[in-house]
């Protein structure tokens, strides 16, 4: 019975062991499918970043150059510096925009001509403001003195009060020339045309 039991064992064993031959066969054959797997994954992953990467690349080129074409345009009108500006941006990237960082107008248009129309504005008003012929201060219209070195600037009309400029010879406000002449014909002319 031993001797029969014997075959039997070998049988089972041989069975058993070519049961799990398969099955180590499987588990290899699984395991190399499954890291050819992750490899596909991870290339196709790689793939994706390289993907992103390329386009944030150019979609970064495009809008430096749109970017430098749009300052260069708010800064010059001259056509032949908005295009050289532009294809130095295009061509050299960030270094080219470095180029035309250091080398662009200081000032946009705009700028330009806030800064004129405030020097317009300010040479209007240094025409308008008076000032001493001598010292250059700043005086008003009814001065008759410089407060700063005391120049004379006008003088009082001796018949109205008014107070006249230097050059002047006949008071606008009454005609009072001074020679008497006008002084005392405007009072009768007035006194003439009362009595009609």
């Amino acid at each position: 019975m031993g001797l029969l039991l014997q075959p039997s064992a070998g049988k089972i064993l041989a069975a058993v062991a070519a049961t799990a031959t398969p099955t180590a066969t499987s588990v290899n054959t699984a395991g190399s499918g499954g890291s050819s797997g992750g490899l596909a994954g991870l290339q196709g992953l790689i793939t994706l970043v390289v993907f992103f990467l390329a386009a944030f690349i150019v979609i970064f080129w495009v809008s430096l150059v749109f970017w430098a074409w749009r300052d260069v345009r708010s800064r010059t009108q001259d056509v032949i510096l908005q295009i050289t500006a532009t294809l130095l941006v295009a061509v050299f990237n960030i270094g080219g925009l470095f180029i035309y960082l250091i080398v662009r107008p200081r000032q946009t248009l705009a700028e330009l001509y806030e800064r004129q129309l405030e020097e317009e504005s300010l040479l209007a008003e240094m025409t308008e403001r008076q000032t001493c012929p001598t010292c250059h201060y700043r005086v008003d219209g009814d001065f008759q003195l410089c407060p700063s070195c005391g120049t004379k600037l006008r003088r009082p009309c001796p018949n109205c009060e008014h107070l006249l400029e230097l050059k002047w010879n006949v008071c606008p406000y009454c005609g009072y020339s001074g020679s008497g002449g006008q002084g005392g014909r405007a009072p009768a002319r007035q006194g003439a045309r009362m009595e009609r």
